[in-house]
């Protein structure tokens, strides 16, 4: 039977991870992976994790399964968490959650929860997006398509194109939008901009499909979340996927949620219903360890200051990364303006290299990015930058 397989090309992040290991030059400096690095260039367990961990194990008294749904208190924490305690949707019990395998999971048991309501949606995604949303999206046979984003000129976002785009999409059509920290070109949209989008999905009667990986790495927890809580207390339906893997620091561990808001408390346990037969049907049980260590953080108010103050030195390393980026690279490169960079946020920008000049980077300076000149900021420190400033004025000349 397995004779007649092909060998498949690698993926292509795994593929450049694999490059990486396998250069044997000093200087090497992977900017493609997106996991978040400290200035030692770690990725480090979070003091609130392992705080938390001791604690978990110590109470823990079995191994037994959790329930299809998840960690009962983890998915009431992480409603708390996207939505704010406070929220009417909450109040009004119209939100139902399931834990997910990550972010990932959460965002493919979304789309198996709409191919289930409907078959032939076509889910609309920003160009570019995430390339795992492709897979994740079209695995269980939805269509996609993209509507305008990203303007490689100013480095921000191309809002009345994209809201002309949106206005000519047809009814109950799927939308899915980047709460923030926009993955790959860290280009994020601003309040009075996510308003005007609400208004035409609201006057459209489309769907959004929320994928909130980074909350906190941004402008804040609560900011961060801002399009959530505005689109779940204006509209009748929702979907809100999140990632514990980046804020957390818990990319191993596979903790996410998929948020379901829909009319009414009825209608949301009835949506659940279809995710516990979903969940049932790809991975039966979901993983319970970091689920539980997150739940831990967030139910200690101890520990919960703790993983703020913690998520905020991340954040602000981040915001310092950028302006210090863009200081070196304009007085390396008089004739470009990178100040985009810095009006950015979380862990990614657009370099603006062509695929040519990544792999020449790549090759003669061994600094690993993705083809499309995605940079993941965390992976570049005091001991790199200016080698790596140097590096890019020499090849973007």
């Amino acid at each position: 039977m397995f004779e007649r397989l092909e060998r498949l090309p690698d993926d292509p992040i795994l593929g450049l991870m694999a490059a990486f290991r396998e250069d044997e030059s000093p200087d090497k400096v992977d900017l493609g992976v997106g996991v978040y690095r400290n200035a030692r260039g770690e990725t480090p367990v979070l003091e609130a994790v392992r705080r938390a961990e001791r604690i978990v194990l110590e109470r823990q008294a079995t191994k037994t399964y959790v329930a299809p749904a998840g960690n009962a208190a983890f998915n009431q924490a992480m409603e708390r968490l996207a939505f704010g305690a406070g929220h009417p949707a909450l109040a009004a019990g119209r939100v139902r959650t399931i834990q997910g395998v990550g972010g990932c999971g959460a965002l493919r048991l979304g789309a198996e929860l709409v191919h289930a309501a409907s078959p032939r949606s076509v889910v609309h995604v920003s160009s570019p997006t995430w390339a795992n949303h492709v897979p994740l999206l079209t695995g269980c046979g939805l269509q996609l398509e993209s509507y305008p984003y990203y303007d490689p000129v100013t480095g921000g976002v191309r809002i009345d194109a994209m809201l002309q785009a949106l206005e000519a999409l047809p009814s109950a059509s799927v939308v899915l939008l980047h709460a923030s920290c926009h993955n790959p070109t860290g280009a994020d949209l601003s309040e009075e901009q996510w308003r005007g989008i609400l208004a035409v999905i609201r006057r459209r009667g489309l769907l959004p499909f929320i994928d909130m990986a980074y909350q906190g790495l941004g402008a804040g927890v609560d900011a961060d979340a801002f399009a959530v809580r505005l689109f779940a207390a204006e509209l009748p339906e929702l979907l809100v996927a999140v990632s514990c893997s980046k804020n957390f620091g818990l990319y191993r561990e596979r903790a996410g949620t998929l948020h379901i808001l829909t009319e009414s408390a009825s209608r949301s346990q009835a949506a659940l219903s279809q995710e516990v037969r979903i969940a049932r049907r790809l991975y039966s049980m979901p993983p319970d360890h970091g689920a539980a260590i997150v739940s831990q953080i967030l139910a200690d108010e101890a520990l919960r200051d703790l993983w703020q103050r913690e998520l905020g030195d991340m954040r602000e390393r981040l915001v310092g990364l950028r302006r210090e980026l863009v200081r070196r690279l304009n007085a390396a490169c008089p004739t470009r303006d990178f100040g985009f960079i810095a009006a950015q946020r979380g862990m990614f920008s657009f370099l603006g290299a062509s695929a040519q000049q990544v792999r020449a980077l790549r090759t003669d300076h061994h600094l690993y990015m993705t083809e499309d000149g995605r940079i993941n900021v965390a992976g570049l420190r005091a001991e790199n930058l200016e080698s790596f400033t140097r590096a890019v004025a020499q090849v973007l000349r």
